[in-house]
Protein backbone atom coordinates (compact mmCIF):
# COMPACT_ATOMS: atom_id res chain seq x y z
CA UNK A 1 0.00 0.00 0.00
CA UNK A 2 3.16 2.37 0.95
CA UNK A 3 4.24 1.66 -2.31
CA UNK A 4 1.09 2.80 -4.60
CA UNK A 5 0.63 5.87 -2.91
CA UNK A 6 4.62 6.61 -2.85
CA UNK A 7 4.42 5.47 -6.89
CA UNK A 8 1.31 7.71 -6.98
CA UNK A 9 3.24 10.75 -5.66
CA UNK A 10 5.75 10.53 -8.18
CA UNK A 11 4.08 10.17 -10.70
CA UNK A 12 1.86 13.76 -9.95
CA UNK A 13 5.04 15.34 -9.00
CA UNK A 14 6.45 15.03 -12.67
CA UNK A 15 3.00 14.95 -14.26
CA UNK A 16 2.82 18.71 -12.74
CA UNK A 17 6.62 19.12 -13.32
CA UNK A 18 5.76 18.33 -17.16
CA UNK A 19 2.70 21.10 -17.10
CA UNK A 20 4.47 23.53 -15.52
CA UNK A 21 6.98 23.31 -18.60
CA UNK A 22 4.59 23.33 -21.18
CA UNK A 23 2.44 26.07 -19.79
CA UNK A 24 6.31 28.62 -20.03
CA UNK A 25 6.77 27.17 -23.20
CA UNK A 26 3.29 28.71 -24.50
CA UNK A 27 3.53 31.90 -22.04
CA UNK A 28 5.43 34.98 -23.31
CA UNK A 29 8.49 36.01 -21.48
CA UNK A 30 8.26 39.86 -21.36
CA UNK A 31 11.69 40.08 -21.13
CA UNK A 32 12.50 38.38 -24.45
CA UNK A 33 9.95 40.27 -26.06
CA UNK A 34 8.41 36.64 -28.30
CA UNK A 35 6.09 34.21 -26.86
CA UNK A 36 8.91 31.37 -27.12
CA UNK A 37 10.95 33.13 -24.79
CA UNK A 38 13.92 32.29 -26.06
CA UNK A 39 15.07 35.70 -26.49
CA UNK A 40 16.22 35.37 -30.20
CA UNK A 41 13.90 37.50 -32.51
CA UNK A 42 13.92 40.82 -31.52
CA UNK A 43 15.60 40.81 -28.58
CA UNK A 44 19.45 40.69 -30.24
CA UNK A 45 21.47 44.15 -29.81
CA UNK A 46 24.12 43.68 -32.83
CA UNK A 47 25.06 47.31 -31.63
CA UNK A 48 26.23 45.90 -28.74
CA UNK A 49 27.74 42.96 -29.86
CA UNK A 50 29.47 44.72 -32.44
CA UNK A 51 30.85 47.35 -29.50
CA UNK A 52 32.04 44.10 -27.47
CA UNK A 53 33.90 42.41 -30.43
CA UNK A 54 35.82 45.85 -31.08
CA UNK A 55 37.09 45.58 -27.28
CA UNK A 56 37.88 42.29 -27.32
CA UNK A 57 40.05 42.94 -30.76
CA UNK A 58 41.95 45.81 -29.30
Amino acid sequence: MVQEILILVIFLVALAYMGRAMYRSFMPNKDAGCAKGCGGCSAIDFSKIQKELDKKAV
